[in-house]
């Protein structure tokens, strides 16, 4: 038998191997027009004190995975979540982070929905939604391809209209979509509206230097947007829409892809304050929304399953 040299078992991570630690400018900050025109932007970042790294970032996917965040007792059940998981944490950083996680929870997710996570039931929250996606194999694309295919869909006043050509000129463009496509959606939310969100939880520092001051300024759309093409998250956010599309597609009856996706909210939760966080331009700080069409994600959907022209 001949073997299939260019399959494997690869992820977002697997794709973008190496891009993640390029300089990018992503900690760029808001305009200064923008903290001048809201007062409120210069509102120091609820978790902006508590430490940077990949160890955090960890802590608060476990604390929000397991979180129960219904209003009844909950500030007593992030109290022990907290207790549970930051071990490491001193008394006062954990006091630091059950605020900044009650802040998160309560934080209105516009223009997603008017609901924040805690007016969404846990019931209708499916926590690490774990997928593993077949690939194509004879007819397998590349990544320059799916580039190629997301920018035939955007519109001109896509806040990530950029973002395909930088794929297409970055290293992993070369790379064969063949094998087995695996990750872990953090939060799948089913809304009032009966639409599905892909959540996902960043806990990046978007201030210019460590240095900084980190403020609600510093999560605005314009800037999380950057930060978002810096990283290549939108390559994560839209294969993360196709497994969801599969998903659905085999266990809802009546799915329509029309109807029920609702889009894409990445909450960079060190900018994200409660109820009272502003609102720029029906954007909430911290809660970065996108929605590529439910066209794009059936087709990128199809070009992964080895379907395309």
């Amino acid at each position: 038998r001949s073997i299939d040299q260019q399959w494997r078992r690869t992820s977002y991570t697997g794709l973008t191997q190496g891009m993640h630690d390029a300089p990018s400018g992503a900690d760029e900050p808001a305009t200064g027009d923008e903290l001048v025109a809201d007062p409120a932007l210069s509102t120091p970042a609820p978790m902006g004190s508590l430490p940077a790294g990949a160890e955090f970032g960890t802590l608060v996917h476990e604390a929000l995975e397991v979180l129960d965040w219904s209003a009844d007792g909950r500030r007593s059940r992030i109290a022990d979540v907290v207790r549970t998981h930051a071990i490491a944490f001193a008394e006062s950083e954990r006091a630091i982070l059950a605020d900044g996680l009650e802040a998160v929870v309560t934080t209105p997710l516009l223009p997603l929905t008017q609901q924040s996570l805690s007016d969404v039931p846990t019931q209708l929250r499916l926590a690490e939604l774990d997928f593993d996606l077949p690939m194509g194999g004879t007819h397998a694309a590349t990544v320059g391809q799916l580039a190629q295919l997301i920018q035939a869909h955007l519109p001109a006043d896509d806040p990530l209209v950029e973002y395909p050509s930088l794929l297409a000129a970055s290293e992993t463009s070369h790379k064969v979509l063949s094998g087995m496509l695996t990750g872990s959606i953090d939060a799948v939310l089913r809304t009032e509206a009966g639409k599905f969100l892909v959540v996902d939880y960043k806990t990046n520092r978007l201030a210019p230097s460590p240095d900084d001051v980190l403020t609600l300024g510093h999560y605005t759309q314009a800037a999380m947007a950057h930060a978002m093409m810096a990283a290549h998250y939108p390559l994560q956010a839209i294969c993360y829409c196709a497994a969801l599309h599969r998903y659905l597609s085999l266990r809802l009856p009546g799915y329509d892809p029309q109807q029920h996706l609702g889009g894409v909210g990445y909450l960079f939760v060190r900018g994200m304050a409660g109820p009272t966080t502003p609102v720029i331009d029906g954007h909430t700080c911290g809660v970065f929304s996108w929605y590529p069409s439910p066209d794009l994600v059936v087709a990128v959907s199809d070009l992964l399953g080895g379907h395309h022209a």
